[in-house]
């Protein structure tokens, strides 16, 4: 098993230079599992801000080979869980195959003061 860390070129770079974006743990058939740390997006909106999520989560699988498809699970903090279905809505625009396992939370407040949402995922990578 080799584990590497990473925030990729090819994706919208992190806010903050104490953390690594995605955690990859390759196994010696050439699957892997990816670790995406949780990410935020600008926007005015929970709907502009939830779409530009997704946006960076598949970035940052493509990096890796992966695509939103090999999600296997997702955490999503909300600042306000009374507005699950406006997120929801959007959610449902990315992962559009069988529903990966899930769990919501709201939170008080994100990792950014204007944040509305943040979203983290675990996928699996098939060997090729």
């Amino acid at each position: 098993m080799q584990i590497s860390l990473d925030s990729p070129a090819s994706a919208p770079q992190p806010l903050s230079p104490y953390y690594s974006q995605v955690a990859r743990i390759e196994h010696p058939d050439g699957s892997a599992l990816l670790f995406v740390s949780g990410q935020i997006a600008e926007g005015a909106t929970l709907t502009e801000q939830t779409r530009g999520v997704f946006e960076t989560l598949t970035a940052l699988l493509e990096a890796h080979g992966a695509g939103l498809a090999d999600v296997v699970n997702i955490r999503t903090y909300l600042t306000d869980i009374s507005r699950l279905d406006e997120y929801g809505a959007v959610r449902r625009e990315f992962l559009t195959g069988t529903p990966p396992t899930s769990m919501t939370f709201e939170a008080a407040r994100l990792f950014r003061p204007e944040a509305l949402v943040e979203v983290e995922v675990v996928a699996a990578v098939p060997a090729s």
